[in-house]
């Protein structure tokens, strides 16, 4: 019963491990969403760390990335920057590329 146990432990420190991972990725993610729509918003630089982090935030409203999009695309959109649902997706999943790569860089 011992190793049972020990290989149940093991499996549940694994899977603590990747929701840890998993949540830092999505954090970092949003946060470099924050800063490139900030950028399109030209926002200044201590301005663009507060939205950036405002996005962060954002996520914490819903289940999903619904709430992010919605985020971007309003503020965007009431900045008077061209952009669409699409674009926002797809800068959305270069940022987690991104955020995944710095993160296991970050490990390395």
């Amino acid at each position: 019963m011992t190793t049972f146990d020990d290989r149940e432990k093991a499996f549940e420190n694994m899977y603590a491990r990747d929701q840890e991972m998993q949540f830092r990725i999505i954090a970092r993610r949003n946060r470099l969403l924050g800063a490139w729509a900030a950028n399109l918003m030209g926002l200044t630089e201590v301005e663009a760390e507060s939205y950036a982090k405002d996005v962060v935030r954002a996520d914490f409203e819903e289940a999903g990335d619904e709430d992010v999009i919605r985020k971007v695309l309003g503020d965007l959109t009431s900045a008077g920057v061209e952009c669409d649902e699409a674009r926002i997706r797809e800068a959305l999943e270069h940022k987690t590329v991104e955020a995944r790569r710095q993160l296991m860089e970050a490990q390395g």
